[in-house]
C-alpha cells in the first residue's frame, strides 16, 4: 500500500504551516529520495494541543483495548517487513537484512508492551492506623515529546511510543531530519492500526526550535531523547527551569574485554559481525577492543582477515555487509579519529580510507587499528563508524580501569571461559549492561540501561513501562 510522507497533527495529514520543506536524501548515493515538510515550532504547539485533548479519553481506554491496537500494529508491521526495510535502507544506508531485523523487533516492541501495560500494577500498602486504606495507583504521566536519532529510525521510534501509548500517554514524535520517512511509515500504520486522532502526532523540523517547545509548553509532561550528550545536556539545561520530566538515551563507548582463556577465531567472528554492524554506528557496539596481551597478536591478525574481506556497498546491492555513514560530517569525523591514531603511532592494519571504488555516497572502508593507547581519541570518544581500535592489557584490574575510564556508561563486554574472572569483571564494570561470552545483551523483555553520561531513565521491559507512570498515594481516612 502507499503511505503518506507528511506531518500527521490531531488525526490530519498536513503540510509544515509556513510552507517549508527539506529533502531526504540517500547517504549511499548523495540523491534526493523524497521532499517532506518540515515544519516551525507552532506546528509542535498545535501537537502538544491536540495530544493533550485526546489525552483524557486515551487515558480512559482500558489497557486491554490500548494493548488492541498496539498488538493490530505489531501485525502490520510483521507483514510488510519486507517494504518498510526498503524504506529505512535508503534513508538510512544500512544493509537490508538489518533493516528488516530492525523492523521485526519494533514490532515485537508494541507486542510486549500492548501486554505489560495491562500490567501497569499499583498496591495496597497495610496501614498501621486502623481507620486508614492506603492504595498506590499507577497512572500515565501525560503528553510525551519523543525525539529521535537516525541510526535506528524504526526501533529508537518504537521503543519510546510503544510504551508511553500502552501506559496511557499521548505522544509528538520529531524524528531525525536524515531519516523521517521511516517514522512516517510507522505512524501510517498506527493510523491503520486504529490509534486515535491526537493520539500520536508527528512533527518534523529543526531539532532546536522544537526540542525548545516542547520544554516551555506547559502540557508536554516528558521528553523522550535518543541522541548525543551534548543535545541532553542542552535538554536538561531546559528542563531545570520547566522541570520537564526525561529520559535520555546518549550512546556510548563500549569497552570489550578478551581474556586469553577463549577461542581467538570463534570471539573475532562474533567481534567483526557486531563491530560493523550498521556501519559501527550503533550505540552498544563493541568499540574498544582490550585483548589481554599474550592473545592479541592473534586477535589481531584474524581480525584483520575478517575486517578485509567485509564487502562495502549501498543497503540493497546483494550481499553488501557494510553500507554508507549517515552524512559527510560523521565520515569526517571518522576520518579524524583514524589519522589522529595514525599519527599517535598506532598501526592502521585494515582500511583507513574512503573506497576508492564509491566516489558518491558517504562511505568509509571497514578499518582495523592496532597498538592502541587507551590515552587516543580513538579509544576514548564514541566512534560511530566502521572502525575496530585494539590495544593491550596484561591483568584484569588494568582491563577494569581502563575500560572505566570513560563518561559513557551503557555496553561493556567480557569473553572469558573463567566463571570467577567473569563475575569479577562483569560486577565491577560501570555500565548498565554487560555481555559476559554474549553480544546482544539488550531486548524487548529486559530493561535497556545508561549509566553516567549514558542516559536517564530506563527503556524496554518493564522499567520502560514504568518510565511514562506517576505514581499517586490515595489514602482513606475515618473508616
Amino acid at each position: 500500500m502507499g503511505y503518506t510522507y507528511e506531518q500527521y497533527i490531531d488525526g490530519v495529514w498536513c503540510p509544515a504551516s509556513n510552507g517549508a520543506v527539506t529533502d531526504v536524501c540517500n547517504p549511499a548515493t548523495e540523491e534526493v529520495i523524497r521532499t517532506v515538510p518540515y515544519g516551525p515550532a507552532e506546528d509542535c504547539r498545535s501537537a502538544i494541543d491536540a495530544a493533550h485533548r485526546a489525552l483524557s479519553s486515551w487515558t480512559a481506554r482500558t489497557p486491554y483495548d490500548r494493548g488492541g491496537i498496539l498488538k493490530r500494529a505489531a501485525d502490520l508491521i510483521r507483514a510488510r517487513a519486507d517494504d518498510l526495510a526498503r524504506t529505512t535502507v535508503l534513508e538510512s544506508g544500512k544493509p537490508l537484512l538489518q533493516a528488516r531485523g530492525e523492523w521485526i523487533v519494533s514490532a515485537d516492541l508494541f507486542e510486549w508492551f500492548a501486554e505489560e501495560g495491562k500490567r501497569a500494577y499499583g498496591r495496597v500498602v497495610p496501614s498501621r492506623i486502623g481507620t486508614r486504606r492506603l492504595t498506590v495507583l499507577k497512572q500515565p504521566i501525560g503528553v510525551v515529546g519523543i525525539i529521535t536519532a537516525w541510526n535506528f529510525p524504526a526501533y529508537n521510534v518504537a521503543r519510546a511510543a510503544s510504551a508511553a501509548l500502552a501506559a496511557g500517554c499521548t505522544v509528538v514524535l520529531r524524528p531525525s531530519e536524515y531519516t523521517p520517512l521511516t517514522a512516517m511509515e510507522m505512524v501510517n500504520i498506527l493510523v491503520e492500526a486504529g490509534i486515535p486522532a491526537g493520539v500520536t502526532n508527528l512533527v518534523n523540523g529543526p531539532a532546536d526550535p522544537i526540542g525548545q517547545e516542547m520544554l516551555r509548553h506547559p502540557l508536554c509532561a516528558k521528553i523522550h531523547l535518543t541522541g548525543s550528550v551534548r543535545v541532553g545536556k542542552h535538554l536538561m539545561d531546559g528542563a531545570s527551569k520547566t522541570m520537564t520530566r526525561l529520559s535520555l538515551e546518549l550512546g556510548g563507548n563500549a569497552p570489550v574485554l578478551v581474556f586469553p582463556d577463549v577461542n581467538i577465531e570463534q570471539v573475532v567472528a562474533g567481534a567483526v559481525a557486531a563491530k560493523f554492524r550498521n556501519g559501527g554506528q550503533v550505540c552498544v557496539a563493541p568499540q574498544r577492543f582490550l585483548v589481554a596481551r599474550r592473545a592479541t597478536d592473534e586477535f589481531v591478525e584474524r581480525a584483520a582477515a575478517a575486517v578485509q574481506s567485509l564487502h562495502v556497498g549501498a543497503g540493497l546491492d546483494p550481499g553488501t555487509q557494510v553500507g554508507p555513514l549517515i552524512n559527510a560530517k560523521q565520515r569526517n569525523h571518522v576520518e579524524a579519529l583514524v589519522e589522529s591514531a595514525r599519527a599517535g603511532g598506532a598501526t592502521v592494519r585494515v582500511g583507513g580510507a574512503r573506497p576508492p571504488d564509491r566516489p558518491r555516497g558517504y562511505f568509509y572502508q571497514p578499518t582495523l587499528v592496532a597498538d592502541v593507547h587507551p590515552s587516543m581519541p580513538v579509544f576514548d570518544e564514541e566512534i560511530f563508524g566502521p572502525v575496530m581500535p585494539v590495544a593491550s592489557f596484561d591483568e584484569m584490574d588494568e582491563a577494569v580501569a581502563i575500560a572505566n575510564q570513560t563518561r559513557y556508561g551503557l555496553a561493556a563486554y567480557v569473553w572469558t571461559n573463567d566463571l570467577r574472572t567473569a563475575m569479577r569483571a562483569s560486577e565491577r564494570l560501570e555500565f548498565g549492561m554487560v555481555g559476559v561470552n554474549e553480544w546482544t545483551p539488550q531486548a524487548v523483555e529486559a530493561p535497556f540501561v545508561g549509566w553516567k553520561e549514558s542516559g536517564v531513565g530506563r527503556e524496554g521491559g518493564l522499567e520502560g513501562l514504568e518510565e511514562y507512570l506517576e505514581t499517586k498515594l490515595v489514602a482513606f481516612g475515618g473508616l
